[in-house]
């Protein structure tokens, strides 16, 4: 059974090699991505229970990908938020975890880690 994620990533070409990606490689399905803060807020709110998986860059073209993490806070203990962000830093991934998110990833090395996440988040749902 396959993640159902939720993307929310300004860069069209990111947005769709990403989605591309781990369609491919880590048992996820796209349900969904927005470019903006209150897109993604908006749909991750209000269809809580179609999504396993949120993937959230900080950075957007209109508000911050930390008002999609704090949107998600109340979220079911089944879902999963992590940002995928250029910027993750140190002081970054500790903001990104006080606000309760799952893990943090650099786009610029860590898509593997992400990948690994997702397929063991996929393999820890089916065994559930």
């Amino acid at each position: 059974m396959a993640l159902r994620a939720y993307v929310v990533e300004d860069n069209p070409t990111i947005r769709e090699n990403l989605i591309d990606t781990l369609e491919e490689l880590a048992q996820v399905k796209t349900v969904g991505a927005a470019e903006n803060e209150s897109e993604g807020t908006n749909w991750l709110t209000r269809h809580a229970d179609r999504w396993d998986l949120a993937i959230v860059d900080l950075f957007l073209k209109k508000g911050s990908g930390l008002g999609v993490v704090q949107a998600c806070r109340k979220r079911s203990p089944k879902q999963a938020v992590i940002v995928l962000s250029n910027y993750a830093t140190q002081d970054m991934r500790k903001r990104c975890l006080a606000l309760g998110v799952d893990a943090v990833f650099d786009k610029s090395n860590q898509i593997d880690a992400l990948i690994d996440f997702c397929i063991a988040r996929s393999q820890r749902q089916m065994s559930a």
